[in-house]
């Protein structure tokens, strides 16, 4: 039996949306802030037995934030867990029919578990009677409304409707716009009542890891310290006659340590004291000195203190004196022998949750952490930030949480494709590459020279880093873009993915003539080959994007290094012919090259260099000199803008000020005061970006941050 599917609808960060779940290990991948907590919550609020009496205690600031502002009222919250591969032992068999099973066979397979927090049965009375579209009657219904007096919690099972369907919820909760809302509700579809002592938290083994944020204090703290949790299990499995010898001694060292002279003597001159102090008639009537050290097994195992040495010492410390990884991971250790020993119980189930286990633990022990953490008959799933426990994850396990205003969406990467694909998607996603999973937006390109340029050029032309705007870029080290591009779909990760790739468009004329020498006939023929090969990439990729507008592809004219020229950046490449070349007169000519017009010249000048010293290498050395006034190409601006579907005021007007303080560095005299003034405007809103677009073009013509604007407009 495991978790398949859990649908969350109005709750907290979720307005609709659900999770699919396996057997096995399974991983939520998302920013903070995206709702990973939030969905443990709602799985505890079902199926952990500690955290049952919450359900019952849900207020308004449990609705997502889109129902804030009493917008909440009259809607309800809705909570569902989908179970799969039921067994047939007559003890889940009967628990499941009589509450939460959807009979298919001779014997439940499937079933459901839910919980509504919805308004009493007087209210939804009440809307069942208003005349369809009286918003009227029911804006007053909803006035009086609270949470407190009008709310309940009710949990149901053998339901087979579709939550996360609006039609559905509308048949179920009613239809707000038009005022319909039903009368009675259909227990076939939205499931029956299940009795409390029928409570599944009752009957699987569920546990629950936090985030290891501060389990130095948590060890301190006896409700939390799992130490003292294992002890407390462990003494009630002492038998008296086991524990008797120790108990006698434990008294005989009390009586040793209150027989102690030095003790009797503070307690006579205690009493003697209080005497001269109020009298014999106001002084205690007896006074001791008594050594407390329990005589009880659960007290005397609490005492107990944990101690470590860390890999490679011998001295062995407390808790407190280990390093933040060594302690995360004694705690994590001690919450899984917990859930060892729960598990040895006889339950239906064992699911273990894991929140963000990663915190301050060395990269290499999370990925040996996630392959060893496989239980057999347990379903564990866990939230992370983690690249390294991400690359090893399954695609087919993994749901990703995107953060959107006032709510949170869930994808699942693998939906639609076929087991190759999959295939073809894990192969990609290396530690390195699974940043994308984690962006707002993605950007592939395919050599070393885009991956080590296009960030520096962004951030000293623009200010501002592609990790600032949200998106990754990933080098594929090939042209396959489609292996990891199909990721991102309608059905899959709805985010921006540009493609940057070169059209290879030949640099030269490619025709043959008969005095040609054999180096230009071969150095044509591989010009037209690689034209070729441009022309069957981009025929390959239209057809690739076509019908899906989360994926675009954007090309450079001919290759980054001759287009990067083009635009305009001769500058910064003549500034490392020095360092690709050792003859004089082999500089002179390269620089010759470099500003002749004829692309022809140039172009065939930077690919040499850039084959002489490797073109990871040679993007190195020039990224070095590329500074504010470098033209990022236009190919490259488009991409980054379509992978980062927004900007914010804040982000474009960081843009201008940043532009506007370089420029002032280089030229004080430069006047930008109406610039700041309208700047200023349009951080607060109250005008345009064409407004601001106009000074900053009036101040410094043709700066490149106007092309910016025009493309952003």
């Amino acid at each position: 039996m495991y978790i398949s599917k859990v649908s969350l609808v109005n709750y907290r960060n979720f307005a609709n949306a659900y999770f699919n779940f396996n057997k096995g290990i399974n991983t939520i991948i998302g920013e903070n802030g995206s709702g990973k907590t939030n969905v443990f919550k709602a799985i505890r609020l079902l199926l952990e037995d500690a955290s049952l009496q919450f359900a019952y205690k849900l207020t308004e600031g449990d609705f997502n934030r889109i129902l804030d502002k009493g917008k909440w009222k009259g809607h309800w919250i809705i909570i569902s867990i989908e179970f799969n591969e039921l067994n047939d032992e007559e003890a889940i068999q009967s628990l499941f029919i009589h509450g939460t099973g959807i009979a298919e066979a001779d014997y439940v397979k499937k079933a459901t578990y839910n919980l509504f927090f919805r308004p009493k049965a007087d209210i939804r009375q009440k809307l069942s009677e208003l005349a369809e579209g009286d918003k009227v009657g029911l804006q007053k219904i909803l006035d009086d409304i609270n949470i407190l007096d009008n709310y309940e919690t009710f949990f149901t099972g053998k339901s087979t409707a579709d939550f996360n369907n609006p039609e559905v919820y509308k048949e179920l909760v009613g239809d707000f716009e038009n005022v319909i809302f039903p009368s009675a509700i259909d227990a076939s579809k939205f499931g029956s009542k299940i009795p409390h002592q029928l409570s599944i938290a009752k009957e699987v083994s569920f546990t629950f890891i936090q985030a290891l944020r501060d389990v130095v204090s948590d060890f301190h703290n006896n409700r939390t310290n799992p130490l003292i949790t294992l002890l407390k299990n462990k003494s009630g499995e002492i038998k008296d006659t086991d524990y008797q010898p120790i108990s006698d001694l434990v008294t005989q060292l009390n009586n040793s340590i209150e027989a102690l002279p030095d003790v009797q003597t503070i307690r006579e001159d205690i009493k003697t004291t209080i005497q001269d102090a109020v009298g014999l008639t106001y002084s205690p009537s007896s006074l001791s000195i008594k050594s407390s050290v329990p005589d009880e097994a659960e007290k005397l195992l609490q005492s107990l203190k944990l101690f470590i040495g860390e890999p490679g010492e011998e001295y062995e410390g407390g808790i407190h004196e280990l390093s933040l990884g060594g302690a995360n991971l004694i705690f994590l250790t001690l919450k899984l022998l917990e859930f060892k020993y729960r598990k040895s119980k006889d339950t239906f189930a064992n699911f273990l949750i894991i929140e963000e286990p990663e915190a301050h633990i060395h990269n290499h022990i999370q990925k040996t952490l996630f392959d060893n953490l496989d239980y057999g008959d347990t379903q564990i799933i866990y939230s992370t930030h983690s690249t390294q426990i991400s690359e090893v994850s399954n695609v087919e396990n993994i749901n990703i949480l995107a953060k959107k205003l006032n709510y949170a969406e869930v994808y699942q990467p693998s939906t639609g494709l076929a087991a190759e694909n999959i295939n073809q998607v894990e192969r990609y996603l290396d530690a390195v590459r699974t940043n994308l999973l984690f962006a707002k937006g993605v950007i592939l390109v395919e050599g070393d020279a885009e991956e080590i340029l296009i960030p520096i050029m962004v951030k000293k032309v623009l200010g501002v880093s592609l990790d600032e705007l949200g998106i990754s870029l990933i080098n594929i080290r090939s042209t396959g873009f489609e292996n990891v591009a199909q990721l991102f779909h309608n059905d899959r990760i709805q985010r921006k993915c540009a493609i940057l790739t070169d059209l290879d468009d030949a640099i030269c004329d490619t025709t043959e003539n008969a005095d040609d020498s054999a180096a230009q006939k071969k150095y044509k023929k591989k010009v037209a080959g690689s034209m070729q090969k441009g022309v069957e990439r981009k025929a390959k990729l239209d057809v690739f994007e076509t019908g899906n507008n989360w994926v675009k592809a954007f090309y450079s004219q001919h290759t980054f290094e001759v287009d990067f020229i083009t635009e305009g950046n001769e500058e910064e490449v003549k500034k490392i012919i020095k360092k690709v070349y050792i003859d004089s007169a082999t500089r002179i000519q390269a620089k010759e090259d470099i500003e002749n017009a004829d692309v022809a010249v140039y172009g065939k000048r930077v690919l040499t260099m850039a084959k002489q010293e490797g073109k990871g290498w040679f993007a190195i050395m020039l990224g070095k000199h590329i500074f504010y006034k470098t033209e990022i190409p236009a190919y490259i601006l488009d991409a980054i803008i379509f992978a980062k579907e927004t900007y914010s005021s804040n982000i474009v007007a960081d843009i201008f000020q940043y532009r506007m303080t370089k420029h002032f560095e280089d030229d004080d005299t430069i006047n930008f005061t109406n610039c700041k003034a309208e700047l200023l405007k349009y951080r607060n809103g109250t005008n345009k970006l064409e407004d601001l677009s106009f000074d900053f073009d009036v101040a410094i013509p043709g700066d490149q941050i106007s092309t910016l604007i025009d493309k952003l407009k």
